[in-house]
């Protein structure tokens, strides 16, 4: 085998990239789904101060 077969081989077998890329991944699914959770919630906490704030207008 010629150096450039052997280099390709051992680039082929090396696996040290695979954690990094893995651990990235799922820390972008955790912050997509933070973001779904946060735009979801958000509505709904909008929604509770908009009642509040009716409720006292319409109490003063």
């Amino acid at each position: 085998m010629n150096n450039f077969q052997k280099l390709v081989l051992v680039f082929i077998r090396d696996d040290s990239g695979q954690d990094l890329i893995e651990y990235a991944l799922v820390a972008g699914l955790i912050g997509l789904g933070a973001v779904a959770a946060m735009s979801g919630l958000a509505t709904k906490v909008g929604t509770a101060f908009n009642t509040v704030g009716s409720q006292l207008t319409s109490a003063i």
